[in-house]
């Protein structure tokens, strides 16, 4: 039995059973500090709902041998612009969410193919030169929202007609309309929202059914050993091309499915560091820079979660000060810098 029991710790990993037990140990002192244990558990549930996809989205990279998506704002940014044109146009409902997405895409493929040439360009450095992407692009967006011919008020100043404001909402178009559907109460404080995982999953099952094609199976060999594949006649960069859009279009997926349920649109330089939460996510689900699946991305999602939206909450209530925003910034770095420099668990 106790055989067993190290055999399972081992294979879950020690740093991520001791995470996984600093987060039980913070749902059993919640009730004593006046923290409901329903309610905190309902936030993570939807703030795990929120990140999925973007965390989903570092798989066909990792798989490819490209690295960890530092390049993610990339994706966010074709996510942005589907939004912003889904409400020019005025399009409530479910209807107005899914022209967001469709009209996302092909901005998300274009970036994608765009990054793409330059990471093929780069073999070996490609994290570090997807950052400086990453960052490039959202910093020249920024004159993008100032000039693009947006002329809804909803989204432009009030005082000059011209230029995105730095935050929209999406109140009376399509707030919540993933969380909504289907969800449920439980006791009055617990919420599901059934429709955002329902739509996770659909897209989770997606990517999982990719990647056990035959094109899939490419992919995967392109990263494990690139040599290897060319020899057996795989494309290697036509393989990373693959995996930087797929990657990219589910980045533009994420960030709708992120807007609807926060119920804004954060503009300018919102989504400058938005591709490491998403790192440390699936680093701390036990994924490597050569190696990821579906399991890693639902545990790393949700101790990521877990832990940024519990620890504030119990250490406020137990300080009795408010600090949350000072606790949940020290918090998520920190779990970012244990991630990133936790390269070496790889599995063979």
């Amino acid at each position: 039995m106790m055989n067993f029991i190290r055999e399972a710790a081992r294979r879950f990993g020690l740093p991520r059973l001791i995470i996984a037990l600093f987060l039980s140990s913070l749902f059993v002192i919640a009730p004593f500090v006046g923290v409901r244990v329903d309610t905190s558990l309902s936030d993570v549930f939807v703030r795990f709902g929120m990140n999925g996809i973007m965390v989903l989205a570092m798989i066909p990279m990792i798989q490819s041998g490209c690295g960890l998506n530092f390049g993610l704002p990339l994706g966010v940014i074709a996510g942005l612009i589907g939004a912003c044109i889904s409400l020019e146009l005025d399009v409530a409902g479910f209807p107005g969410f899914a022209l967001a997405i469709l009209i996302s895409i092909p901005f998300a493929v274009g970036l994608g193919l765009f990054y793409a040439q330059i990471l093929n360009r780069v073999k070996g450095s490609e994290m570090m030169i997807a950052t400086y992407v990453g960052f490039f692009v959202v910093a020249l967006m920024c004159l993008g929202w100032t000039l693009l011919p947006f002329r809804s008020p909803v989204m432009v100043w009030g005082y000059g007609g011209d230029g995105l404001r730095t935050t929209i909402s999406v109140e009376g178009h399509w707030i919540k309309i993933l969380d909504n559907f289907l969800s449920f109460n439980l006791g009055g404080h617990f919420f599901f929202p059934t429709g955002m995982y329902l739509f996770m999953a659909a897209i989770a099952l997606i990517v999982n059914f990719f990647m056990r094609t035959k094109t899939g199976a490419e992919m995967a060999a392109a990263g494990t050993n690139p040599d290897f594949a060319r020899a057996s006649g795989v494309d290697v960069d036509r393989m990373r091309t693959l995996s930087v859009v797929m990657s990219t279009v589910l980045g533009a997926i994420g960030i709708l499915v992120y807007e609807q349920s926060f119920g804004f649109i954060q503009l300018y330089m919102a989504p400058f560091y938005m591709a490491f939460p998403a790192v440390a996510a699936i680093l701390l689900g036990g994924a490597s820079i050569r190696k990821a699946g579906l399991a890693n991305v639902v545990v790393g999602t949700f101790l990521f979660q877990g832990i940024v939206t519990m620890t504030p909450s119990v250490i406020n209530s137990m300080i009795e000060s408010d600090m949350s925003e000072v606790l949940r910034i020290v918090i998520s770095n920190g779990m970012i810098l244990y991630a990133l420099t936790r390269r070496e668990a790889v599995r063979r």
